[in-house]
């Protein structure tokens, strides 16, 4: 029975799994963050086999993962697997096709991730693709809890200084970081004194003191909203999905965690600017996604779908 090796390499971590074409999962593991753009490619697929052990893992291997922003990144990514003998078959996407495959009921459809950054992807019931490069500012981004926690931190740090308007922020960087003013936690961060994801732990709070109303927060909550919708509005556009039903997958933990206030703000901007999408909040981990591709692939039963989703 042919076998599957999916993967699913994110920022914070690597989930891996070996799984039968009958949906059988056989074994999972959990290796360390995910990270080409960063350590390089040869590092990140170490985090692999130091998971796992040296290869050859299985017949074929989908790996859907972070910092495979460009084609040519997931070239590399598959090229480097391929030299160490991972499988006969390797696919190496983005981890946005996995969060898409993970939620939507089938193969087509946009997905949304907000999480440590802020991505998107559309596919076609054609096999067309609309993606983003995500590097950053540099291509345009704003947003997840890195973006909008540098946000919050930043208007934190102008309202105590005198420079912006007053907010409820700065009180939240005090006590979040045990600093008795802002200042002090900028020039911490600054000298690695606090480690910089840290700043991750602003995410929650600013969540809170936006549904609070604090003015600013507030700002910065639909800034977010904002960017969420316009990815996935735009990356449907430019296919063709506006005009018919298309699910819009959400994933990643700014969006999984289902915050009212930030809920209620995307649902507003989709029902305006995209009013046959049917949002769709991920409720199976993006490992399930990658599954589902591989299955997919070798045209799986429909039971081999429900075997891996029970596993996850």
């Amino acid at each position: 029975m042919r076998t599957i090796l999916a993967i699913d390499g994110g920022n914070s971590k690597t989930d891996i799994a070996l799984i039968r074409e009958d949906g059988l999962v056989e074994r999972t593991w959990r290796g360390g963050p995910f990270t080409p753009q960063s350590s390089g490619v040869a590092a990140a697929i170490d985090v692999i086999e130091i998971a796992v052990g040296p290869g050859p893992y299985a017949d074929h291997v989908f790996a859907y993962v972070a910092g495979a922003d460009l084609p040519i990144e997931e070239v590399r990514l598959r090229d480097e697997m391929a030299r160490r003998g991972f499988a006969p078959e390797i696919v190496v996407g983005n981890d946005t096709f996995a969060l898409l495959r993970a939620g939507a009921s089938g193969p087509w459809g946009a997905a949304v991730v907000c999480g440590a950054g802020i991505n998107a992807v559309a596919v076609g019931p054609d096999g067309r693709v609309a993606r983003f490069p995500a590097l950053g500012r540099l291509s345009g981004d704003w947003g997840g809890g890195g973006g909008i926690a540098e946000e919050a931190l930043w208007h934190a740090a102008r309202a105590e200084d005198g420079r912006g308007p007053a907010t409820a922020l700065a009180g939240v960087v005090r006590r979040v970081f045990g600093t008795a003013t802002v200042e002090e936690a900028v020039i911490a961060l600054h000298f690695g004194d606090l480690a910089y994801e840290r700043l991750h732990d602003l995410v929650a709070p600013l969540l809170e003191t936006a549904r609070a109303g604090d003015v600013i927060a507030c700002e910065v909550i639909t800034r977010l909203a904002d960017e969420i919708a316009v990815l996935g509005i735009v990356a449907m556009r430019r296919i063709d999905l506006l005009d018919i039903p298309c699910e819009v997958v959400l994933g990643g933990g700014v969006l999984t965690a289902r915050d009212p206030l930030l809920t209620e703000l995307i649902e507003a901007r989709y029902t305006a600017g995209a009013p046959h999408a049917k949002l769709v909040v991920a409720d199976v981990p993006p490992i399930v996604g990658a599954a589902f591709k591989g299955l997919d692939a070798l045209n799986a039963a429909p039971e081999a779908y429900d075997r891996v989703r029970a596993a996850f």
